[in-house]
């Protein structure tokens, strides 16, 4: 089968897209997405998207982990958008499905605002937070993070009894400055430290909220391994609502591969 394929990034997160509107990538078994996003064999990412035709909105986002394995990813969402603008599809404001449900997104100036699920649950676990914000994510905050072995400590509370079964997203938080925080993030289905995680950072800007009680309007500024990213909702004291991820979906390049 030839695959033609476009890459993309957001905040050093990568993704395969495929403009599956007329079903032709419907046949793509888990093992030949594997081999696609294999870094050494294959285009190499940190996910696929397969953006699939809806009879009500604008397009599908049927996103895969490296794996093979199922989530929702925040900016595969945006990366997404920015793909179904470059294929003519008018997304200065569209309505996607996500695997988590229905998405509204803008598209400014190469910038994609992405609504993400409200969130109304946060667990304290140990000190830490756990919350679920399209995938379920765990965040410890910490100092100095940019020397923290990331890959050790996701690994350690990603495959502990815990979560072994279901998998958990594992994200470490600095605070640099008042709403302004430095996020890593150990990925579930990659089994690694990827540049940026949607959902992750997100869930950090969230937990953050919560951890001061910082009631009404927020707009937290995130940097990451691979940019900068924030994160806009408002909190009631009991509620995380009009949550929004904020940042760009850029073309790499596109091809053609024979699998």
């Amino acid at each position: 089968m030839e695959i033609s394929f476009s890459k993309y990034q957001g905040a050093g997160n990568d993704f395969i897209l495929l403009d599956n509107r007329d079903g032709r990538y419907n046949a793509l078994d888990i093992s030949t997405i594997q081999q696609l996003c294999d870094r050494k064999f294959g285009i190499g990412a940190d996910g696929l998207i397969k953006i699939n035709s809806h009879p009500t909105l604008d397009f599908e986002a049927d996103y895969y982990n490296a794996d093979g394995s199922k989530s929702f990813c925040g900016n595969g969402g945006r990366c997404a958008v920015s793909f179904s603008n470059k294929l003519g599809m008018d997304v200065t404001t569209t309505r996607f499905l996500g695997f988590d449900g229905e998405h509204l997104a803008h598209l400014q100036d190469g910038i994609i605002q992405l609504e993400m699920t409200n969130v109304s649950d946060i667990q304290s676990v140990d000190g830490n937070y756990e919350l679920y914000t399209g995938s379920p994510h765990y965040v410890h905050f910490s100092t100095a993070i940019q020397e923290f072995d990331i890959y050790s400590f996701g690994r350690m509370v990603r495959y502990n009894d815990q979560y072994a079964e279901e998998g958990i997203n594992v994200n470490v938080v600095e605070e640099l400055e008042n709403d302004y925080l430095f996020v890593r993030t150990y990925e579930r289905g990659v089994e690694d430290e990827t540049l940026a995680c949607g959902t992750g950072v997100t869930a950090c800007a969230i937990a953050y909220a919560h951890h001061h009680n910082k009631i009404g309007e927020n707009n937290i500024r995130v940097r990451v391994m691979g940019g900068e990213l924030s994160v806009r909702f408002h909190y009631d004291g009991e509620q995380y609502t009009d949550v929004w991820l904020i940042g760009p979906g850029t073309f790499v390049f596109e091809g053609t591969i024979d699998v």
